[in-house]
């Protein structure tokens, strides 16, 4: 028996209940200061992405309620600059799980606190894997899909997941 039919066979033995992704959704503010950017007042794209990491690994957390790891970021698109001053917002939010897997959609916003304008900066999807005491792969609830938003999100993010999936086996 393969190491995905165990984590199915347990995930299905322990009735792990479902959870709904507003359960576990997660918005983390952070001001941005000068030494998270270039001398031109940008602040650096890694610290972005530290954040987005931050932030989805709180959602994957929260829905796992154990420790959870990041194994990919992809689809990650920088749309608009932040500068030094501004407040980033990040949102995030699980669209998809499988057995031990997650998937977690980030969406980060920049706000000038002068005029108070909100800018989407940046766009990310992050799968997390779920991990028991003993490092290994651990069972995550499925997903409660109660709006359509939630269906939909749902089979976009399956459909990534099966897109990594075949790319990893390349």
């Amino acid at each position: 028996m393969d190491e995905n039919t165990d984590t199915l066979e347990i995930k299905m033995s322990t009735n792990i209940p479902e959870k709904s992704p507003s359960e576990s959704h997660a918005e983390v503010i952070v001001r941005m200061f000068p030494s998270d950017a270039n001398p031109a007042g940008n602040v650096f794209g890694g610290e972005i992405l530290k954040n987005i990491d931050m932030v989805a690994g709180i959602v994957a957390q929260r829905h796992s309620q154990s420790n959870a790891v990041t194994v990919s970021l992809d689809s990650v698109n920088f749309l608009k600059p932040v500068f030094v001053g501004n407040v980033l917002f990040l949102n995030a939010r699980i669209n998809y799980v499988h057995n031990s897997s997650m998937e977690i959609e980030v969406k980060a916003e920049a706000e000038d606190i002068v005029t108070g304008i909100r800018t989407v900066t940046a766009t990310a999807f992050v799968t997390f894997v779920a991990l028991g005491k003993n490092g290994k792969p651990n069972p995550v609830p499925n997903l409660s899909l109660k709006t359509d938003e939630d269906r939909v999100k749902f089979e976009e993010g399956k459909s990534r997941m099966e897109t990594r999936l075949k790319n990893r086996q390349k």
